[in-house]
Parts: structure tokens; C-alpha cells; sequence
């Protein structure tokens, strides 16, 4: 065998985003495409790809009953991908949030391990439906195609006791309600990097900022998770978009008692909060930058307080703080918000170069800065296709 081909797909509730990757026998990894589908459920579906050096290969919509839900949307581009790769994939690979107290490695997807997963929907509900519903498809039509799921949660197994814990009695410990993290997919290819890009933090105490639509930071050590800001759901710890973080208990409680139901706390809780509730007008960075709206102001101040507030948190979990390290779409792309954020940080020993900054550099961090600041971008996606030549070289199922 001369290689195979790996396809990563990272199904969210609008989008399906996907990569294609070119393994040899020996296991090296060449990215051939990346595209995604985005607007599912919208009126107005499309279909972007770019090859390997960034040209375009596709550009198209679809009608609105091609991609009303993850399967069929699925199924809208699996033409294109199967006629784009030249055949069917030798694997696929899957980005699933939540893998529970029990799945801390990537495993290979059979019905056992759908149901299991299934069963943890209602801890990622914006999430978990859409991660598994094209590996539910996949093993209904191509039960042979090998299939790998690769959890957000696996990379916070490293996480001592202490910091797993809420201050509940041990019975709903025991039953599952937990600290987990989550974006440990994105925080184990920066730790990855880290040898690489900043060898001189790389085996110390580093603050990991995943900022995008879903925020977190991550404590490491060595490159292993002691704590993170996220906990039980992808609900807690930073704002996000239309997340609000952490959140008071009682404000739960007290809308409990006020006569909403918990579908419509729920719902207000995954979509209507946030950057897009503090600022009434959008829960993307990029627009509330521009935007003259006091609103707008108010969400990106409260942003970059409780972000410095939880690395604050996070140093001293850790003891000290050798580094910080910037990524995702906020923050490998927010200049002004990264500037917001090290202000907060000034007591740390943060100075940021503001050139360095402006041009998304490496390291944003001033020369005299007590600690480097870095901006790394992520690659999510090819964390998983390393996971899938990991797991079929285990299971015996990589000549």
C-alpha cells in the first residue's frame, strides 16, 4: 500500500466542515483540500472548498431542502466530495464534543459507541446531535468504512481530581456531573506546536486562550491540562457568542421559578446570551469592532474583563505563569481584542509590542515583556487525522 486517504469531517448545528488528507504508509499527513458547507437550515446553502495552496474549487449554493438538517447536508456534498477525491475515503475522522467520563482516547465508531455517545447529547446540545449524525449516516450506508471519533474532552483527562470537582455531594459525582473542558482537540495541537514555535515555554506553565464563537482557556503544564475554564457543558467559564460563561446558579433557579420552562432556558442560554446579548447587536467580533453601538463597547469590555479575570484564575492554579498563547478565530484574527485582553493583564508582566499585534505576529509580546505572548494559529481538523492513522495502526487496520 502506497497510502490512503483521510476525511475529517467537523459537523457543527449550521455548518459541516471538512478536510481531506493524503496519509502515506509511513503515516505523513498532506492536506489536499478543506472546504465547508454553511447555512444549513438557512435559505441560502453554500458550498465553499479550496485546495491545498488556497485556490478556489468550489463555489455554490444549494436549495434550501438540500441542507435543511446535518444529514441532508451531508448527503448534498458527499457527490461533490466523492467526485473531488476520486473515490470513496480510506477513513473518516469525526470531531465529537463530548466524550463523558469514558471515552478519554479516540475510538473507532461502531453502534456501541454511537449509543453511548448519544446518550451524552444533553450535556452538549448545540453540539453533540450534529457531531454524530454523520457517523450515524456513514455506518447505516458504509458499515466497512472505518471511522474514528475524536473527543474535545479527551485532552483535560490529564486533569488532577481536585480540579474535576464541583462542591456536590460524591453520589453526583459518581453519576457523571463533573469538570470535563472542552476544545481539547485545538489545545492538544498547540501543545503539539509549542516545542516547535516556542521552545522556551513548551515545558512550562502556559495559558492557552481558545477565543471563537465558543471560548475557553486552557492551564497547562508540560503540555498537559490541569485546569480549564470550561466545566460540566460547553455553557461555562468565558463569554462567548450567544454563551453568556459563567453564570450565577440561582439566575437558572430564579427563571425556573418565574415560569420558564427548561427547553426556553435552554434555548436562551445557547443562543440568545453572550456577546450577542450584552451588545443587542451581533454575537461576532468582527462587527461589534466596527460597530458605534454602546452595546457593542459594553461586550467586548466585559469579554476581555473575565477573560484577564480567568487567567488570572488559571496562573494560579498552576502556581505561576511562564506564557500565553493566543488561538482561533478571535484570536489568531482580533488584534484590538488581544490588546483588551494583555491591558487586563498588565500585573502579569504582559506588554504587548502593538506593530507585532497589528500584523498578527508569531509573538505579539514586547521585547521587555516579563511573559512571551504568542498567537498560534490551530488546525482542529488535522489533530483528528493524526487520531484516525493512530487508532487504525492500533486496531491492526493500517498496512
Amino acid at each position: 500500500m502506497t497510502g490512503r486517504t483521510i476525511l475529517v469531517l467537523n459537523a457543527g448545528s449550521s455548518s459541516i466542515k471538512f478536510q481531506l488528507y493524503d496519509a502515506t504508509a509511513e503515516g505523513r499527513l498532506t492536506r489536499r483540500f478543506k472546504g465547508r458547507l454553511e447555512g444549513i437550515g438557512s435559505a441560502r446553502p453554500r458550498l465553499l472548498a479550496w485546495d491545498g495552496a488556497g485556490a478556489v474549487l468550489e463555489d455554490r449554493g444549494f436549495r434550501p431542502e438540500e441542507a435543511d438538517e446535518v444529514e441532508e447536508a451531508q448527503a448534498a456534498i458527499g457527490g461533490w466530495l466523492v467526485g473531488a477525491m476520486g473515490g470513496p475515503p480510506d477513513a473518516i475522522g469525526h470531531r465529537v464534543v463530548h466524550g463523558g467520563a469514558d471515552y478519554t482516547a479516540p475510538v473507532l465508531a461502531d453502534a456501541a459507541v454511537l449509543a453511548a455517545l448519544e446518550a451524552l447529547s444533553p450535556l452538549a446540545p448545540l453540539h453533540q446531535p450534529h457531531n454524530l449524525a454523520p457517523i450515524r449516516s456513514i455506518l447505516r450506508r458504509r458499515p466497512e468504512l472505518p471511522q474514528v471519533a475524536c473527543f474535545d474532552t479527551a485532552f483535560h483527562a490529564t486533569m488532577p481530581d481536585l480540579a474535576r470537582r464541583f462542591a456536590i455531594p460524591e453520589a453526583l459525582h459518581a453519576r457523571g456531573i463533573r469538570r470535563y473542558g472542552f476544545h481539547g482537540l485545538s489545545y492538544e495541537y498547540i501543545a503539539g506546536r509549542l516545542p516547535e514555535v516556542a521552545p522556551e515555554i513548551a515545558r512550562g506553565r502556559v495559558i492557552v486562550a481558545h477565543l471563537g464563537s465558543g471560548c475557553s482557556a486552557c492551564a497547562m503544564v508540560d503540555g498537559r491540562s490541569v485546569q480549564s475554564t470550561m466545566g460540566f457543558s460547553a455553557l461555562d467559564g468565558l463569554p462567548m457568542g450567544t454563551r453568556p460563561g459563567q453564570l450565577d446558579a440561582g439566575v437558572v433557579l430564579h427563571l425556573c421559578r418565574d415560569g420558564m420552562g427548561a427547553a426556553a432556558i435552554e434555548h436562551l442560554l445557547y443562543h440568545r446570551c453572550g456577546l450577542l446579548g450584552l451588545s443587542g447587536v451581533s454575537a461576532d467580533v468582527r462587527e461589534l469592532l466596527a460597530s458605534p453601538a454602546p452595546g457593542a463597547r459594553l461586550a467586548l469590555d466585559y469579554f476581555a474583563d473575565r477573560t484577564a479575570q480567568a487567567f488570572g484564575a488559571l496562573a494560579a492554579a498552576m502556581g505561576g505563569l511562564d506564557g500565553i498563547v493566543f488561538t482561533a478565530g478571535v484570536g489568531e484574527n482580533a488584534a484590538p481584542v488581544r490588546a483588551m485582553i494583555a491591558a487586563r493583564c498588565a500585573w502579569l508582566g504582559v506588554v504587548l509590542d502593538e506593530a507585532r499585534n497589528a500584523a498578527h505576529a508569531p509573538r505579539i509580546s514586547a521585547d521587555g515583556s516579563r511573559l512571551p505572548v504568542h498567537v498560534i494559529p490551530t488546525d482542529e481538523e488535522g489533530m483528528v487525522a493524526r487520531h484516525v492513522v493512530e487508532v487504525l495502526r492500533r486496531e491492526g487496520r493500517w498496512a
